[in-house]
């Protein structure tokens, strides 16, 4: 999928292996913004998690590209053991100097086009419960959230089969 918009507008295009270490580094940075004391320590391979999810077939991971750098990335696919008409949107970043200024809206319209086409009826997110930024971000997007459950994640929902 690439956009054919305007260039001001930034081109939508799927990840592509060689992405990985940009997205990595893109995530890494966005997240750094909302731990109020920083990144828990961790093991864990964020870049080969991307790799798999860029090269997982039954994914979607979707990047926004401005003059020819990487700015925002989203990644989903149906949750295991979930219904087949619904789509988790497990990871959602825009780099943070392009916060507000619209390409967030823009990645997130791109992706309800495309859960839509692929016949899918709602959308569920997982979103940390400190960053209250992005739970106002998804809000304005028109998810909804799920009762608290009073952990580190609020769930939210979005009914892609009204408009």
């Amino acid at each position: 999928m690439t956009s054919a918009r305007p260039t001001d507008t930034p081109m939508i295009r799927p990840a592509r292996p060689a992405d990985v270490e940009t997205i990595t580094d893109l995530h890494f940075r966005a997240r750094s913004t909302y731990y109020p004391d920083g990144l828990p320590p961790s093991d864990f391979d964020w870049g080969a998690a991307w790799l798999a999810s860029v090269e997982r077939p039954d994914g979607l991971v979707l990047c926004a590209v401005e003059e020819g750098r990487l700015v925002a990335v989203a990644s989903s696919r149906t949750p295991e053991g979930g219904p087949a008409d619904t789509v988790k949107l497990f990871q959602f970043h825009v780099d943070p100097d392009r916060w507000r200024s619209g390409l967030g809206t823009v990645l997130h319209t791109a992706c309800v086009e495309r859960w839509r086409a692929d016949a899918r009826r709602a959308a569920v997110l997982d979103v940390h419960a400190d960053n209250e930024r992005a739970q106002a971000f998804y809000v304005r997007q028109g998810w909804v959230a799920d009762p608290a459950d009073g952990g580190h994640h609020l769930g939210m929902r979005l009914d892609l089969a009204g408009e």
